[in-house]
């Protein structure tokens, strides 16, 4: 299992899990859910409490992963296979990333 908090605007929302090379879960983050000033990190990801869970990674996170040339250099460099996702979103959505959201690796899991 691998394991993400994801961040919206450097703050706690939830946390994405690859459980395997087709299981994934995100969850709203208990503080993030209660508070209705928060928004959802994405519209399809509406907030809810219950589990999101997929046989591939959700559309909102792979849309963060670069395309192309980029998207093969960054694999290149960082020794990531290029149809990993999931690990290519734990290497580089926690810095360079468009928008509010960021994607940080948990460490105490990832080990």
């Amino acid at each position: 299992m691998r394991r993400a908090k994801v961040y919206h605007n450097g703050q706690l929302a939830g946390i994405l899990r690859q459980n395997n090379l087709k299981s994934y879960e995100f969850q709203y983050d208990d503080a993030w859910y209660s508070n209705d000033a928060l928004p959802p990190i994405s519209l399809t990801l509406p907030k809810n409490r219950s589990m999101y869970k997929a046989d591939h990674l959700f559309p909102f996170f792979f849309n963060m992963l670069s395309e192309g040339v980029n998207r093969k250099l960054q694999c290149r460099l960082l020794k990531i296979d290029e149809r990993d996702h999931f690990g290519l979103l734990l290497a580089t959505a926690s810095y360079d990333t468009v928008g509010a959201v960021t994607v940080v690796p948990d460490q105490n899991v990832n080990k």
